[in-house]
């Protein structure tokens, strides 16, 4: 996909920087709606990217982006979460299909490789000008006037851009909030992650082949995502400290977590790693700004949290879809612009938000203790599998169940130290 050639100074509706789900589902819509959109992708695609696990919710999104068929034939149906933990020496099992009101029984596991593919060929066969192998090196926001961009080809070759409106959605290399000096780490949630590919995985038997595995260990947690084909993608997340514990190269190192937790070394031992180990360090953060007067972030350009619940591409595309609502109300209606953005802020943040609560005690023994005791009191644990299916808009009778979650959450944990408390005097005497 080529863009104009010989040009040294274009003029567009829209310039998108960064070809993942986020920039490629704003860039499809605002193309249909009408507007010149153009997307500049780093890389070329089909390429290597981790998060591979889609929720339920993700569904809809790509009905309307009319891709979901193409999705389809090239993953693996996801139709549950199993939980494994060594501290209560059991496993545990949930299916969308218990979820508050049953809409949407299954996901989709995907490799991105495959799956960003589509959406990007997708945005340019909507309609936007998509620029492969093509690095922004320059923006100048220009607040009140027109943007300027200045972009990079794979030969070296340098184009200036004038547009009405800026899309970052270059994820974890956040260029705009980086250049704002906007970006922030997550205190509340230092994580770091180690993760490969492996072939030859043991997996769950029949409809469950599909589920994603969380399995918790001493250091943190590890994913288990099985691929379409025999490919299975397996990491662990666990502290930036403890990733810096590293004497040995990084596939030793990490086959000495795997050894670790059992569940994971058992489904591993006649596996054959494909590819190379990555490790990537604190990623948690947020951008304090989301939008201005010519310019918002989307998907992970604007914040990242823990993928302990898959909401990577959920949420990047979710929010593709608010800020292709908030750019053509921008261009549309300048008069109602910081309305717009305002409504895109909260959007995307009460998006993040419904999430992290659960996130950020994901560790905790009284979290594990509720998610290994499943229990369906007051409909509780469907609301919560609504959550986990990307069902942040459920209406109130969810929204009650989850506040009822979390008093049982701080009941369980109040009890525990209790529980501490009583047994700490006969261990000091």
């Amino acid at each position: 996909m080529n863009g104009q050639e010989g040009t040294l100074a274009v003029d567009t509706d829209v310039l998108v920087i960064g070809g993942g789900p986020a920039g490629s589902t704003v860039a499809a819509l605002l193309a249909k709606k009408g507007w010149r959109v153009t997307l500049f992708e780093k890389d070329r695609h089909p390429r290597f990217h981790i998060g591979e696990s889609l929720l339920p919710q993700n569904l809809p999104l790509l009905d309307q982006l009319g891709v979901r068929e193409q999705v389809e034939t090239s993953s693996m149906t996801k139709y549950g979460i199993e939980f494994v933990s060594p501290f209560h020496g059991k496993k545990v099992q949930y299916e969308f299909a218990k979820a508050w009101g049953r809409r949407l029984p299954y996901a989709f596991q995907v490799q991105r490789s495959s799956f960003d593919h589509i959406l990007l060929q997708n945005a340019a066969q909507s309609g936007a000008q998509v620029y492969e192998d093509c690095e922004v090196k320059s923006v100048e926001l220009n607040s009140g006037a027109s943007p300027a961009v200045v972009s990079e080809d794979a030969d070296g070759h340098q184009r200036h851009w004038t547009a009405k409106f800026i899309v970052d959605a270059t994820g974890r290399d956040t260029l705009l909030a980086a250049k704002l000096g906007a970006k922030e780490q997550n205190q509340r949630n230092k994580s770091a992650a180690i993760f490969a590919h492996f072939t030859g995985a043991r997996r769950l038997l029949g409809k469950a082949e599909g589920h994603i595995t969380i399995v918790w260990f001493d250091e943190g947690w590890f994913w288990f995502i099985p691929l379409a084909g025999d490919t299975t993608s397996v990491g662990a997340v666990c502290s930036p400290e403890f990733l810096k514990t590293r004497k040995t190269d990084l596939t030793s190192f990490f086959y000495s977590i795997i050894d670790m937790s059992p569940e994971i070394a058992e489904r591993l031992q006649d596996a054959t790693m494909v590819g190379k180990v990555t490790a990537t360090g604190n990623y948690s953060y947020k951008s304090s700004v989301t939008s201005g007067p010519n310019f918002l972030m989307v998907g992970d350009a604007s914040s990242f949290i823990d993928p302990v619940f898959s909401t990577g591409v959920y949420l990047a595309m979710r929010g593709g879809f608010s800020a292709a609502e908030a750019v053509d109300t921008c261009l549309r209606y300048p008069e109602r612009s910081k309305k717009a953005l305002k409504r895109y802020d909260v959007s995307i943040r009460h998006a993040v938000g419904a999430f992290t609560w659960f996130i950020y005690r994901i560790r905790q023994p009284a979290m594990r203790n509720l998610f290994m005791s499943p229990r369906n009191t007051w409909r509780m644990e469907e609301a919560v599998l609504s959550l986990l299916a990307g069902g942040i808009s459920e209406g109130w009778q969810v929204s009650l169940r989850l506040y009822l979650f979390r008093a049982m959450y701080y009941a369980t944990k109040f009890s525990r130290f209790l529980r501490g408390a009583r047994k700490s005097p006969s261990s000091v005497a």
